[in-house]
């Protein structure tokens, strides 16, 4: 029967009188894993989603706050590029004014100092405004109407122009900026 013995372990030999016998090293136990109970996982799932959906909530408010900045930044530079257009629609009429002298002036044939100076007043007065960003709408007689720089005052019939070409300008638009202040008040020439 040599096969059981090959089968069965060999015992470790015998140790010597007066020694100690030799020891196994000591073998690590695993440690148990304790698994929380199934209630407390959830509780932690529960807790995890809570501190999730804070977070996104986070980032959504400091998007909205970011945004209401940039609109605050916009709005304000707006404010502050439009903020004389109250002034200015005041000193328009002044202007107006003006031009309506040199009109009756160059009417009467008359060129000496007093229509000289106020033309001298409305150059001025023009050129206070370009430096502010004012200017005003280009339009001459036989420019096509454009609604959104000027308004249609009147109608006029046989006329050497063509329908919806302006034939007089009764009042000068002025743009702030890319704004329109006042849109030019003309007549416009419309089918016989």
């Amino acid at each position: 029967m040599p096969d059981e013995q090959a089968a069965t372990p060999e015992t470790p030999p015998a140790a010597a009188p007066g020694t100690a016998p030799e020891t196994a090293p000591p073998v690590e136990e695993p440690v148990p894993v304790e698994h929380p109970p199934a209630n407390e996982l959830d509780t932690l799932r529960a807790a995890l989603a809570a501190r999730e959906q804070e977070l996104n909530n986070y980032k959504l408010m400091l998007a909205d706050f970011d945004n209401a900045r940039k609109r605050l930044l916009r709005d304000m530079e707006i404010e502050r590029k439009f903020a004389i257009e109250p002034l200015v629609r005041d000193l328009l009429t002044a202007l107006d004014n003006l031009d309506r002298a040199l009109e009756a002036a160059q009417r009467a044939g008359d060129n000496g100092p007093l229509a000289t100076g106020v033309a001298a007043t409305a150059s001025q007065f023009l050129d206070a405004f370009r430096r502010h960003g004012i200017h005003r709408i280009p339009v001459e007689p036989g420019t096509t109407f454009d609604p959104n720089l000027h308004q249609a005052v009147m109608q006029q019939a046989g006329t050497t122009f063509q329908p919806g070409q302006v034939v007089q300008v009764l009042q000068h638009g002025f743009l702030l900026h890319d704004r329109v202040l006042r849109p030019a008040s003309v007549v416009v020439a419309s089918e016989q």
